[in-house]
Order: structure tokens, then C-alpha cells, then sequence
């Protein structure tokens, strides 16, 4: 088996599996049952053919050029895709914290391995963008099976360094993306949260449904630190040695400040935001957090 796959966790997949992430707003495009469409009595329309891939559906097999060719070649339609998403995958330094076996980088390939297949399995195209201070690495969206394992492969190459700048991925972005649809934001957040938030607020008034889902380690969170200590900076910062008890107040409001800030930023734009810490099981909180969207009545900002 090759090493990615270990990102599909059996356990989380069962628990999400008989879910769905549907888009709270209308998207553009040909719909199949999840997602509502702007486009009302809109005949699915052939515009080309492009050669099979592995997992594409074997229905829009072009059988009489495949007689003429003896090449396989799949239909497309005008309306063929149902929602487009976008998953934004934090790489910065900060994202290598970890205080147990899995750092945050390490957790962060689970969520995203997770969605992906959940989305790829209902039909959805969805692509990757790796981003710290710079655009890293772009897969396009895609809808086959075979497109979640460059996925999962990608997710596995990737490698943490350098500061967060939220502001270059939410400008390429928001130019990226030509129609509504779907960005998964999977970050620390580590930037100004004035930042953070006029980012996401760019990719949002774009039309597009927006989810946050902000990893934390749990010892950021609580910080159970008693004794001297010495801290190794992370994005440009240097090491500090101090004793944590003289500031762990001030430290706790800071950053329950900070995580209030967002949260109540993302709700003010009804951007979904998930707080998550590193200490929570992964397939409890997705499988409640996707239980909840679920539910028409509960439009807005969640967090855990």
C-alpha cells in the first residue's frame, strides 16, 4: 500500500461516509441531487470529448468513437461538473507544532485527505492549493478517483516552512475561481486575524461557500506548561527561555481573544469556522461537524 493512503483512516471514512457536504449557497453549475442551482431547466448540452481517465464515470463512454479508434474517450457536457472546491492547505513553519505523535501538518493531511474523498465520492470536483507565504503547489479540481490519490500524494510531499501570508492565497484564489463554489480553508490561522479575515471576506463576497477549519495543538490551546521552558520560535521567531506560570494568564486571554476574533469575523460573513485542537478524535469532529451543516436550520459559524 502505497504511504498516503494511510490518510484515508478507516475509521474517520466510516463515520463520514453517509454524510454529505452540501453547499449552504446556490453554486453554478449542473447539480446531481446534493447542491442547489441557479440554473432552472438547464438540458445537460455535449460540448466535447477528452480522453478517459481511470474512475471517470463508464456511462459517458463514447462507444462509437472507441469503434472508429479504438481509443477511449469520454462525453463532456456543458452542465457536466457539479460543485467546484477549492481546499487551501496551510504550509507554514508554524504548522509543524506538534506536543504528541501528530503535529498539526500531520493532522491538517487527514482533514483534507477525509474531505476530499467525501467530496469525490458525491460527484464534486475538488483541487489543492498549498500555500505559506507563497502559492506552493496547485492541483486543479478534479472529479475522478483517480485524482484523490495525486491528492493524497501531494498531501504527503508536502513540507512546512517559512510565515503564513493569507492574503496571497485569497487573491489567487478569488481570480482562480470564475463561478460559485466551495473554498476549505485548513490552517493555523498564525497571521494577523485583520488579515485572515479580509482574505476570507474577499473569497466570500465572491459568492463562493467558505469553511474554516482552525487546527490548533492542544498545548497552544491550554497551555500546560509549569516550569522553565524553553520555546523554539517558529516563522522567523527565536528560541525563548522563561517560566511559563508568570505569563500563562495573559498567554490564555490572547489567545481566546484571537480565536474569539475569528470566530466571530467568519460569522459576521457567514463563513463556516471550525475550531479544532490535535487532542480531538478526527472522525468524531468531522462526523458532528457535518451532521450539523446538515441541518437547514443552523446557517453561520460553528465552533468546537
Amino acid at each position: 500500500m502505497s504511504d498516503y493512503l494511510k490518510y484515508l483512516d478507516p475509521k474517520v471514512l466510516n463515520r463520514i461516509s453517509r454524510l454529505d457536504l452540501k453547499a449552504r449557497l446556490i453554486v453554478e453549475g449542473y447539480i446531481a441531487g446534493l447542491h442547489q442551482s441557479p440554473n432552472k431547466g438547464v438540458s445537460a448540452e455535449f460540448v466535447a470529448h477528452r480522453e478517459y481517465v481511470p474512475g471517470d464515470d463508464l456511462r459517458y463512454l463514447d462507444w462509437k468513437v472507441f469503434g472508429r479508434s479504438d481509443r477511449l474517450y469520454i462525453k463532456q457536457y456543458k452542465q457536466e461538473t457539479n460543485l467546484v472546491c477549492y481546499i487551501l492547505f496551510d504550509v507554514s513553519e508554524s504548522m509543524d507544532y506538534g506536543s504528541a505523535e501528530v503535529n498539526k501538518l500531520e493532522y491538517a493531511r487527514y482533514i483534507a485527505a477525509a474531505l476530499s474523498y467525501l467530496m469525490i465520492q458525491q460527484q464534486d470536483s475538488v483541487g489543492l492549493v498549498l500555500f505559506d507565504t507563497e502559492i506552493r503547489k496547485i492541483i486543479e479540481p478534479r472529479g475522478h478517483q483517480g485524482h484523490l490519490n495525486i491528492l493524497l500524494d501531494q498531501l504527503s510531499q508536502a513540507k512546512s516552512a517559512r510565515k503564513t501570508n493569507f492574503k496571497v492565497v485569497s487573491d489567487y484564489i478569488t481570480e482562480c475561481l470564475t463561478r460559485k463554489g466551495m473554498v476549505i480553508v485548513i490552517s493555523d490561522l498564525l497571521d494577523d486575524p485583520k488579515n485572515i479575515l479580509a482574505g476570507l471576506n474577499k473569497i466570500r463576497s465572491g459568492g463562493h461557500d467558505v469553511l474554516v477549519f482552525h487546527l490548533m495543538d492542544d498545548y497552544e490551546v491550554n497551555f500546560p506548561f509549569n516550569h522553565l521552558t524553553q520555546f523554539e520560535g517558529l516563522e522567523e521567531y527565536p528560541k525563548v527561555t522563561i517560566n511559563p506560570q508568570s505569563l500563562q494568564k495573559d498567554y490564555l486571554a490572547a489567545v481566546n481573544d484571537f480565536i474569539e476574533t475569528l470566530r466571530r469575523g467568519c460569522q459576521a460573513s457567514r463563513i463556516d469556522y471550525t475550531l479544532i485542537t490535535t487532542a480531538q478524535k478526527l472522525d468524531v469532529v468531522l462526523s458532528a461537524y457535518l451532521a450539523t451543516r446538515s441541518k437547514p436550520a443552523l446557517v453561520g459559524a460553528h465552533a468546537r
